[in-house]
């Protein structure tokens, strides 16, 4: 059990402290100067798909609001903000001519950064894909692969002089198994072999856009973000362990190994059969090196831990996930497990030997109300927020090269299928005024960072 109390002094003098967001979650103006239609603002109009059939059209108007959201960030006293920039606001039909204005627009936005003290991070693709590219057949494509690697061209060329941080990819596993095999996020195909389709020309993309930043931005940094937790069996049976490893390839090594060269794991190609990319023929010559890029940093997205049960017949993976007895469950029904992130971390660490690792999103979800007193009083995701970096600084002691930390969300947003039902932000968003309410959480963060900086300049 971690020391749940974490120790400014405790952490080292460069660390990376920042929030995070993303483009569609927050940004709202879906058709304005230019931009064109994602897969889920097609998603998110189709009945039944999101809670309350809510959509990103409005969600925080951060477009309209970029000074004040700007501000905002700096008033938590962060030194780094992460967000994704939009690719059809970008490329509006996915690829071919460049829609100036989107890129005058995140152009305003690093400079608004910078002018600010705050080092930007850029996210190339956090799940909004170009419609027209969808159309075409989306990810299951490897034409969707090469596009993404001449947008990530584009972007890396107009920001390259001032950015200094990008990641290709957030949550392959999310836009692949989640888009394409449950149909629960755009574009909504419950297919696995597409599925897998998916997750190969993800990898590919991720390859193409490494060379484009290497090209267009040689001084930048440049890396991936993964989502994974740390499996556990439910019993320290041997078939409950083989349940734990193979929900850790499913979530973690299908996606890590090929990130560090080494192609996809041989007992999951074996364990999927038809449904692997080889077995589709999708897998070309030099795609392993390609895919394996060499990065400078691995981002990591943690909220809670697996714990595995073995589960013969169920599914492909004969394996289900338990919810243990006794835990505390955030409003998305994840296990609070901070001591599972010392695990992750000290395991990717020994396992794959990163140069550096960032933890990309880190947050919990409560239902949050504004106080009479104008305040909002989050306890939970306070508790879980101090946790998690007590978690992160016990990783740091036993050898895991982390090097920041982002909260997830800097503020309330579209959360995706749930519309606007859960709440992940340490800024509270009232999205029918658009007011902004620093939350307890928010307030906490801001404290702690001030005793950061007064630890360095001691």
């Amino acid at each position: 059990m971690t020391n749940r109390t974490p120790d400014p002094a405790r952490f080292p003098a460069r660390f990376t402290w920042g929030v995070a967001t993303s483009s569609y979650q927050i940004e709202g103006a879906p058709f304005e100067d230019g931009k064109g239609p994602s897969i889920w603002d097609t998603f998110s109009h189709t009945p039944g798909k999101t809670v309350g059939g809510d959509t990103g059209d409005v969600a925080c108007d951060h477009y309209h609001r970029l000074d004040e959201d700007l501000d905002l960030i700096q008033s938590l006293g962060v030194n780094a903000y992460r967000f994704s920039i939009s690719w059809p606001r970008v490329l509006p039909q996915g690829r071919g001519p460049v829609n100036q204005a989107g890129l005058d627009f995140y152009s305003r936005l690093v400079d608004g950064l910078l002018v600010r003290g705050i080092t930007p991070w850029v996210t190339l693709y956090h799940w909004d894909l170009p419609q027209t590219l969808e159309d075409e057949g989306g990810w299951t494509v490897r034409s969707t692969a090469e596009a993404f690697g001449t947008y990530a061209a584009v972007v890396a060329a107009a920001l390259g002089d001032r950015v200094r941080h990008f990641i290709t990819l957030n949550e392959p596993w999310c836009s692949a198994y989640l888009g394409y095999g449950t149909g629960v996020h755009a574009p909504g195909h419950t297919d696995l072999k597409a599925s897998y389709a998916a997750t190969h020309h993800l990898m590919v993309g991720h390859g193409l856009a490494m060379q484009a930043i290497r090209a267009h931005a040689p001084g930048a940094q440049a890396g991936i973000t993964l989502n994974l937790y740390h499996a556990y069996p439910a019993t320290d049976s041997a078939a409950d362990h083989g349940a734990a490893r193979r929900l850790d390839g499913f979530q973690n090594r299908w996606y890590l190994d090929p990130a560090y060269g080494r192609g996809y794991p041989q007992d999951m190609v074996e364990l999927l059969g038809d449904l692997s990319p080889h077995a589709q023929g999708l897998v070309h010559p030099g795609d392993t090196e390609l895919m394996g890029a060499p990065t400078d940093f691995l981002g990591i997205n943690m909220y809670s831990r697996a714990v595995a049960q073995d589960a013969p017949g169920e599914g492909f993976l004969h394996a289900r996930q338990i919810q243990p007895e006794g835990s505390e469950y955030t409003g998305f029904g994840w296990e609070v497990a901070p001591d599972s992130l010392t695990d992750l971390l000290v395991r990717l660490q020994q396992d794959y030997a990163p140069h550096a690792m960032y933890i990309t999103e880190n947050g919990s979800t409560y239902p949050d109300t504004v106080g009479p007193d104008g305040t909002v009083h989050d306890a939970e995701r306070t508790r879980y927020l101090t946790e998690h970096l007590a978690a992160t600084q016990e990783a740091l002691a036993r050898g895991a090269k982390v090097s920041g930390y982002f909260a997830w969300s800097l503020m309330d947003n579209f959360e995706w299928a749930e519309g606007y039902d859960k709440r992940f932000g340490i800024v509270h968003v009232d999205f029918s005024t658009q007011a902004r309410t620093l939350k307890q959480s928010g307030r906490t963060y801001r404290e702690f960072l001030a005793r950061t900086r007064d630890t360095v300049g001691a």
